[in-house]
């Protein structure tokens, strides 16, 4: 058997596509190594980033720019899976062709642009979501991450819902409770002692980073010592889409030093911002499924958040949701978190049981069952 996936975001790590790639494909390759897998992508890309033992480079060429990975994702790539004599093609995110030459699995994390305004964007952008919306009525199988978004894409897509099919993502091993020897010189460049309250998750309007501020005010006046660590890269300028987290401090009364501004942070000093927290901090609107959350949980880290969309499927008993405006809700479960050893460590416990629900091996073999339902037709 011949499985190509498509590898447009495989050298990118930092996006959500990027890791979920690179993680599923490397863990297929282990299950069954007798199929011939293959990696789909962009020259540039195969060279800066080599795929695993087991896998196949098969460099496919690309336009630069917009045009060019559409042009890429619906003419270019379908050829090519072809005349590599696939017998399946993946397309581990929204983008699948709409003519497919062999049978198609599409990995549909969110349908995001149909469900909230602010994400439509401009009139390519709507084209685009039109374009992929109408080619995944012609994919063999739809996964997504979560009963959540299958739910919204069945609605949403109107695909007979046989055809959408659930599958839980995972986190990388190095999300765990155990402390590493660079935990400690990692938190003290970004001036961080343990016990704070993060926030790591994107700065759109959905992310509600405004009801996290607010939240953390109160906390701030219970237990002036606690800060909220705010974790990435601050939007370049204030927008509706992206508000200016320091106005949003501003308009709600807040001094700068309830919260510590790290700047970008890399992949590899992630596990240690979160075995520092007492809690994490997960207001989001809407997820299609919120590994944030999940990493913060394999490390032991209780969440406080918004019970929206696919969050309380990930989160389970192992934190304290609530409507995601519920600022009054979030503060209270942060201050007993922080004050309550006993309560602290119960979700801790919580936390560790429920991220070990969750394993690439376990979504590599559900995937590798979808692979065969969609070439046998079951």
């Amino acid at each position: 058997m011949r499985i190509v996936l498509s590898g447009w975001f495989w050298d990118r790590p930092e996006t959500g596509s990027g890791q979920y790639v690179q993680r599923l494909l490397e863990t297929l390759v282990q299950l069954e190594p007798a199929i011939t897998w293959g990696l789909a992508a962009p020259p540039a890309v195969l060279a800066a980033s080599p795929p695993p033992p087991g896998v196949q480079s098969f460099p496919v060429p690309a336009r630069r720019g917009d045009l060019g990975k559409v042009w890429w994702e619906q003419v270019t790539l379908p050829r090519a899976a072809r005349r590599w004599r696939a017998d399946l093609l993946h397309v581990p995110y929204w983008a699948p062709p709409a003519a497919p030459p062999i049978p198609t699995v599409v990995t549909v994390h969110d349908i995001i642009p149909r469900l909230l305004r602010a994400y439509r964007g401009g009139p390519a952008v709507r084209l685009y979501t039109a374009l992929v919306s109408a080619a995944t009525l012609q994919a063999t199988r739809v996964l997504t991450d979560s009963a959540a978004s299958r739910q919204d894409i069945v609605r949403e897509l109107r695909l007979p819902p046989e055809r959408v099919q659930a599958i839980p993502l995972a986190v990388s091993p190095a999300y765990s409770p155990t402390p590493a020897p660079g935990d400690e010189p990692a938190r003290q460049a970004l001036g961080l002692k343990p016990g704070y309250v993060l926030y790591l998750g994107g700065f759109d309007i959905r992310k509600n980073l405004q009801t996290a501020l607010a939240a953390c005010g109160w906390v701030h006046e219970a237990l002036p010592d606690t800060r909220l660590v705010v974790a990435g890269h601050l939007p370049a300028s204030d927008s509706a889409f992206a508000p200016d987290p320091h106005r949003l401090l501003a308009a709600l009364g807040l001094a700068e030093e309830v919260v510590h501004w790290t700047g970008p942070v890399t992949e590899a000093i992630k596990p240690a911002l979160y075995r520092g927290a007492r809690a994490f901090l997960y207001p989001s609107r809407y997820e299609g499924f919120g590994l944030p959350a999940l990493e913060a949980l394999a490390c032991g880290v209780p969440v406080v958040g918004s019970q929206a969309a696919s969050i309380p499927e990930v989160v389970g008993t192992a934190g304290v949701l609530t409507d995601p405006d519920d600022v009054a809700g979030m503060a209270g479960a942060l201050i007993q978190l922080l004050t309550d050893d006993h309560f602290h460590a119960d979700l801790r416990a919580r936390a560790l049981s429920q991220a070990a629900r969750f394993s690439w091996e376990a979504t590599a073999q559900a995937t590798l069952a979808a692979y065969r339902q969609a070439l046998t037709g079951g």
